[in-house]
């Protein structure tokens, strides 16, 4: 089990935010830890800034919904590698939307912008265990084949 720092955001009276550090693509990365985000989803102007070529986004001509926007085009990536702090997991498939309006909001609250969101999927696959007043997430090194 590995056990990973989380930071705790305020968002001014809206709630919190739950953000692990994490690395793509051999860059760092902030992520929010999302339980109730069906799947694991990473910024399309994020990910081409940081050098993916925009071929490698398979299209999948479905509209997503849900991060507080309707109707949005939606793609899919296969992520080689997903490391956050010493865990990781190789060879995963992830959404890829337009996130632009979350890191606007957080640029206005001078929090660093996120390249995703960390969901269900992951979570449910690892185990995910958070601790809330340790301000840790525990996920297994091995994914469970959940049917």
């Amino acid at each position: 089990m590995y056990i990973i720092p989380l930071e705790i955001l305020s968002l001014e009276g809206d709630g919190v935010h739950i953000i692990v550090d994490a690395e793509i693509f051999d860059k760092p990365f902030k992520m929010v830890v999302d339980t109730g985000a069906s799947k694991t989803v990473l910024d399309k102007t994020t990910l081409l800034n940081a050098g993916i070529e925009e071929h490698k986004l398979q299209n999948t001509n479905i509209l997503s919904t849900g991060l507080g926007i309707t109707n949005m085009e939606s793609f899919i990536l296969d992520l080689p590698l997903l490391k956050i702090n010493d865990w990781s997991t190789k060879k995963i498939q992830v959404a890829v939307l337009d996130l632009s309006s979350i890191n606007y909001a957080y640029r206005q609250m001078n929090f660093t912008p996120v390249i995703g969101v960390l969901g269900g999927d992951i979570l449910l696959q690892y185990g995910a265990v958070i601790d809330y007043k340790k301000c840790t997430l525990k996920l297994r090194s091995r994914a469970s084949h959940l049917e």
